[in-house]
């Protein structure tokens, strides 16, 4: 059963940074591109960022490009993001998801997600 766990979330000023955090389980990591979703308020799924199975491609959406940085450690089953220069409408539940397409066409999110609020 593939596991998706996010964490990392949480209240920040605008201008701040995060990083979250993915542990995968359940299915061979190493394989899949992954990539991270979001959910604001209200809307539907918006892709973020997608990387490649071995890690050496990555990209962005133009909303995020040259704030956040996505990467995965195969070793340990992890993806993560750092998010810096924090808007207020980076605010959203933020989910990782199995991807084709070296990240760049996600499937359906199955964890929780994690909350970033961005706000004064």
């Amino acid at each position: 059963e593939v596991q998706l766990v996010e964490s990392g979330g949480g209240l920040v000023q605008p201008g701040g940074s995060l990083r979250l955090s993915c542990a995968a389980s359940g299915f061979t990591f190493s394989r899949y591109d992954m990539s991270w979703v979001r959910q604001a308020p209200g809307k539907g799924l918006e892709w973020v960022s997608g990387i490649n199975s071995a890690g050496g491609r990555t990209y962005y959406a133009d909303s995020v490009k040259g704030r956040f940085a996505i990467s995965r450690d195969n070793a340990k089953n992890t993806l993560d993001l750092q998010m810096d220069s924090l808007k207020t409408e980076d605010t959203a539940v933020y989910y990782c998801a199995t991807a084709t397409a070296g990240g760049r066409s996600y499937y359906q999110p199955t964890g929780q997600g994690t909350q970033v609020t961005v706000s004064s």
